[in-house]
């Protein structure tokens, strides 16, 4: 049995071999060179209350994560956030994808996140479903964004708005 808690940056080294893996043999990020170390402290430190980040632990091993992240730069979209979810590659398919997004998702309403956006490449209906589950609503469909492995990629937005955050 798995639990969830807020990363610290001892997790980092976790984390980014989880994203590294998800960089160089999946579509669900369309990064396409692995992230060192110093590049995901900054990561890291970009990440607080409204952009909180939570980990999947088993048996002392992280096992997955999640984060929500800033949307924008520009202040109209401070309350806005991009919601990500990674799980490791040996752990897929266990239910901990939808518990961190649950986490994640709380966690970003209670810090006060007015919507929270989520970008899915095709063929993902794993995630599309997931996130239907948590009340997320498609909102679009961007045609052939990313190209990664030699094909264009379409990407599937979706999207979750709490009403009653003011």
């Amino acid at each position: 049995m798995f639990t969830i808690r807020p990363a610290i940056t001892t997790d980092l080294r976790s984390i980014t071999e989880i994203y590294n893996d998800a960089i160089l043999n999946t579509t669900a990020t369309f990064d396409t060179e692995i992230k060192t170390m110093e590049e995901r402290k900054i990561w890291f430190a970009n990440h607080g209350d409204l952009h909180p980040i939570r980990i999947a632990i088993e048996n002392d091993q992280i096992i997955g994560w999640a984060s929500l992240s800033k949307w924008s730069d520009r202040c109209a979209y401070d309350t806005t956030v991009e919601v990500s979810v990674y799980v490791h590659k040996n752990f897929r398919g266990k239910g901990i994808g939808k518990k961190l997004l649950e986490a994640v998702t709380f966690a970003g309403e209670k810090a006060g996140v007015h919507t929270i956006l989520s970008r899915i490449v095709e063929g993902n209906q794993i995630s599309i479903h997931l996130h239907e589950a948590l009340g997320y609503k498609h909102v679009g469909v961007m045609k052939e964004v990313g190209k990664k492995f030699g094909k264009y990629l379409d990407v599937y937005m979706m999207q979750k708005v709490f009403h009653d955050n003011g």
